[in-house]
């Protein structure tokens, strides 16, 4: 790596940078302004001014920081894809929770390198709670050490899952796969952001988590808090370059081969 490639300096940019964007979402929260952007898919996936200047602050603290890193986030900033270490970030995960005034939505900061993720935020400033991971050195909630559940069966689990914005357009709206779970089940939620299911499912909230049709930004973070809680991240096909290929799986060992032979992508 890089000589000035100091993952816990990393760490402290990355928590700095989301929780100072996620103060401003908290202040702008009660006055949401909707931006029209013709890069959106939907009229579902909203865009807010707050998710705009989340980004440009998180942004502006990397650049400072990292200069010769590159980023790639959610609305405005994507550097063209190389070997440079690389920030991948959603500056508002949980967009239409947000938007509806429900406190579930997060910041979601990861850094890259090699094939894989190194650091990882996953802030939620209406829940005052602040997931962090370091490869090699555990995922924590604050002070406190993450692990994944130890549930062993379908019947005595609570999974999490969720559902595209272009639902009614694309042949494999997860459905079907609700479908297969939701009657074997404890329970099964869907939250509406793919950073926090997988912050709970590290931290033992959710057993599994399971979901299709995702970006990198919103899985980059979320991603290395499970696998360095003990759980296990892969595609929805099994395989181990879960970020790109647009669905994952991600939960504690005994449970995965479970989830992964019941969900079609």
């Amino acid at each position: 790596m890089h000589s000035t490639f100091d993952l816990q300096r990393a760490l402290a940019v990355a928590v700095q940078a989301a929780t100072t964007a996620g103060a401003g979402l908290v202040q702008t929260r009660g006055a949401v302004e909707r931006v029209t952007a013709t890069s959106k898919s939907s009229a579902r996936d909203l865009v807010t001014a707050a998710d705009v200047a989340s980004e440009q602050c998180i942004v502006g603290h990397l650049r400072s920081a990292f200069p010769e890193h590159a980023i790639e986030a959610e609305e405005q900033t994507h550097d063209a894809l190389d070997d440079r270490p690389r920030w991948i970030v959603d500056p508002l995960d949980g967009t239409v929770n947000y938007v509806h005034g429900l406190p579930l939505y997060c910041v979601s900061i990861a850094l890259w390198h090699a094939g894989a993720a190194q650091v990882a935020v996953v802030h939620a400033p209406s829940l005052g709670e602040t997931w962090t991971a370091v490869r090699g050195a555990g995922a924590y909630r604050g002070t406190q050490r993450l692990q994944v559940s130890a549930t062993r069966t379908l019947g005595e689990s609570v999974v999490a899952t969720g559902f595209p914005y272009r639902r009614q357009e694309l042949p494999n709206p997860n459905v079907g796969n609700f479908n297969r779970f939701v009657l074997d089940v404890r329970g099964i939620r869907r939250c509406g952001s793919a950073a926090l299911d997988l912050a709970w499912t590290a931290a033992g909230r959710f057993d599994a988590y399971w979901e299709l049709h995702l970006a990198p930004h919103d899985i980059a973070a979320g991603g290395l808090l499970v696998e360095e809680a003990g759980g296990l991240v892969t595609t929805a096909l099994g395989a181990a370059d879960w970020l790109r290929a647009g669905h994952i799986i991600a939960a504690n060992p005994h449970l995965h081969p479970l989830v992964l032979e019941r969900v079609r992508v």
